[in-house]
Formats: structure tokens, C-alpha cells, sequence
């Protein structure tokens, strides 16, 4: 039970940290309007710009790419919010998620 507990509390914490990091959430970003309740990623060489619901931070699979970028990029720097994965399979994961 105390393991489950603070498996919760890890995951409620990280997701406090994305959400901080993500402070351009209902608002412009670049110059670019983001709306209230999305946060704008990155992803791929490139860096396409990707605006995604705040309901996608609910599913394991989308928490486990932002793990991902942590572990890649960390949360600490001014790049945005950068997706290690392709465009391609960011694209067809987030069409199987559900807002």
C-alpha cells in the first residue's frame, strides 16, 4: 500500500512539474495562440509543434514519452516542451488517445 502511495505521489509530482514547465498553457507561446486547456510539444528533428489537450497528461502512454524527454532533455532548459520520438509515432499514438 505504501508503495502504491508513493508511486501516486511521484506521478501527481511529475505531473505538477510538466504543468509548470507548460506555463503557456491558455496562453501565446512564440507568438502562437495555444488554448485554455492545451499545452504546445515538440516533436521529432525538426521540431514540429504539436498543441495537445491537458487530458492527454491522464494517460500512462503520453506520461510515459514526457519520462522520455525528461530522461532525453530534461525540464529545464528553453526549448519547449521536446517529445524524443518521431512525427509519425507521435502522431499515430495521440490519435488512439483519448481527450
Amino acid at each position: 500500500m505504501a508503495i502504491l502511495l508513493q508511486s501516486k505521489l511521484f506521478h501527481s509530482a511529475g505531473l505538477k512539474q510538466v504543468l509548470k514547465r507548460c506555463s503557456s498553457l491558455g496562453r501565446k507561446q512564440h507568438g502562437l495562440d495555444v488554448p485554455k486547456g492545451h499545452f504546445a510539444v515538440y516533436v521529432g528533428e525538426n521540431r514540429s509543434r504539436f498543441v495537445v489537450p491537458i487530458s492527454y497528461l491522464a494517460q500512462p502512454v503520453f506520461r510515459s514519452l514526457l519520462r522520455c524527454a525528461e530522461e532525453e532533455f530534461g525540464f529545464d532548459h528553453n526549448m519547449g516542451l521536446s517529445i524524443p520520438c518521431e512525427e509519425e509515432a507521435f502522431l499515430s499514438l495521440t490519435s488512439y488517445l483519448r481527450v
